[in-house]
């Protein structure tokens, strides 16, 4: 600081210039190979994939703790690095943290070498508020082994077979820029947080990889998931019980098994979606459009749901909306109630279909789906000269310039 003095008639002025110094901590980074990580991807061994799983531990630490503006850690590009299973804790000191995401994190291929993941989970994030993720990097799960076991069965007497990368009360995180790859199950998947945006991903996986949903969120509310490409073996996005306020727009999904609200209701649980709209998506080759499915049993409801803008190719069930619900791993008996479905809106859905049954409204015979609005909707085939119809089971609303016809929907 450098100070005078001067006069002015009968006062005296101290004037102080205080010279501008850059506060570096603003900008604070974290580079995980500061921290003895190895990042050639080259040695799938126990005590070499302990020593960077400490090394990024360490690196987080440093950057959750740090109290600049906006610390990040950072993945250096060019590098690749195998990390065991591994939680980021918060919260953190600073609102907003930021991980770079330039190289490449990979998962060990053997699920024999897992360890510690007993929160079913390779990379996971908890209550870490004001997260930014983005880059042009790679997170690869290495799953090609994990596909051959079935799901629920544990390895080493610990780990089942875990999600990618799970973010737990995250409130206000921001996902960009990155692949992932080959998770072992759910690519991504998202519980109680709030005020998330998800954009320009890119998700893939093989057709025949089991359980590999891309995009697996609950009990969360105002996400936006948008403009990504989701190619998996399962759902692109599922949306599961506790969601509200959620928006999709500008995905490109297949193969997998489509846009999802669901599955809702197992084991006679209550759950409940409210407020969720599906727009300006394409889904190509996948087993089905957008679908809403619930199981026999459950209760709670499923309502204000808007798929909009949607182009299909060659998809096997374009619309559908299963009450009874199902899959392969349980033994299913009717049962009387069900998770209430109401206020479903299709409009401007368009394009082919590889089934005879474009649309499908299989509603609970105890509870009917209602307020069902079907508007300028053309589903062709993908064979030239087949017809397609409509089933319709329970289910009550409108429809206008819908084709195939839906018998059980009014006209307006």
């Amino acid at each position: 600081m450098v100070c005078w003095r001067t006069r002015d008639r009968a006062f005296i002025f101290v004037i102080c210039i205080t010279p501008f110094i850059l506060d570096k901590s603003l900008a604070a980074i974290f580079d995980v190979t500061s921290y003895g990580a190895v990042g050639d991807g080259m040695h799938d061994d126990t005590k070499v994939t302990q020593i960077i799983s400490i090394a990024f531990k360490q690196a987080w630490t440093a950057t959750c703790s740090s109290k600049s503006r906006n610390p990040s850690m950072l993945i250096p590009s060019e590098k690749s690095f195998l990390i065991r299973p591994i939680t980021f804790q918060g919260p953190c000191k600073s609102s907003n943290i930021h991980l770079q995401l330039s190289g490449s994190i990979v998962a060990p291929e053997d699920p024999k070498e897992w360890r510690g993941c007993e929160n079913v989970s390779w990379i996971y994030f908890t209550g870490v508020f004001g997260l930014f993720i983005n880059g042009s990097g790679t997170i690869n799960g290495n799953g090609q082994r994990w596909w051959k076991i079935p799901s629920g069965i544990r390895v080493n007497g610990t780990c089942t077979k875990p999600t990618a990368v799970h973010f737990n009360y995250c409130n206000g995180l921001q996902l960009s820029g990155i692949k992932l790859v080959n998770s072992s199950r759910n690519h991504i998947s998202l519980t109680y947080s709030k005020g998330v945006t998800i954009s320009n991903i890119h998700i893939s996986a093989p057709k025949y990889s089991r359980n590999t949903d891309g995009i697996d969120i609950s009990n969360s509310s105002q996400l936006h998931i948008q403009d990504s490409t989701i190619q998996t073996g399962d759902d692109c996005i599922a949306i599961n019980t506790g969601c509200v306020d959620i928006h999709i727009s500008g995905i490109s999904c297949g193969p997998g098994h489509g846009i999802s609200v669901g599955s809702l209701g197992p084991d006679n649980t209550y759950a409940y979606v409210d407020n969720v709209y599906v727009t300006n998506c394409n889904l190509v080759g996948t087993q089905n459009g957008v679908r809403i499915k619930t199981w026999q049993g459950g209760s709670g409801y499923a309502r204000s749901i808007h798929f909009e803008d949607i182009h299909l190719k060659n998809v096997e069930n374009p619309i559908i909306i299963d009450q009874n619900y199902c899959n392969g791993d349980h033994s299913c008996q009717p049962q009387e109630s069900a998770v209430k479905v109401s206020y479903i809106t299709y409009k401007n859905i368009h394009g082919s279909t590889s089934s005879k049954a474009a649309i499908n409204l299989n509603c609970s015979n105890s509870t009917a789906c209602t307020n069902i609005d079907m508007e300028n909707i053309n589903i062709t085939p993908v064979v030239s000269g087949q017809k397609v119809f409509a089933i319709c089971n329970n289910a009550k609303g409108k429809a206008s310039s819908t084709s195939p016809p839906v018998p059980c929907l009014d006209k307006y």
